[in-house]
């Protein structure tokens, strides 16, 4: 992976290697990729960029929500039935 990864120690996750360049767009801040390897070979789940916290939930629609400042990503696929 030629993208640095910036070390990132929580209490929620210890430490996790996140790609700032690597993100899905949130209605507060970006959610960054987040890998278990400084290689980013394992790719973990997602760091809130409004928060910085890894207590994060993505549901079958693929929303990301974070538990902590509850920032959101829209679904990929969004139908009113689903509501």
């Amino acid at each position: 992976m030629a993208v640095e990864l910036d070390p990132l120690t929580t209490p929620e996750a210890g430490t996790v290697h996140v790609d700032r360049h690597n993100g899905e767009r949130g209605m507060k801040g970006p959610f960054f990729v987040a890998y278990t390897t400084a290689d980013g070979e394992e790719r973990w789940g997602y760091v809130c960029g409004n928060c910085e916290s890894t207590d994060n939930a993505m549901d079958t629609m693929g929303r990301i929500e974070c538990n902590a400042c509850g920032n959101v990503r829209k679904p990929e696929e969004w139908d009113a039935a689903h509501e």
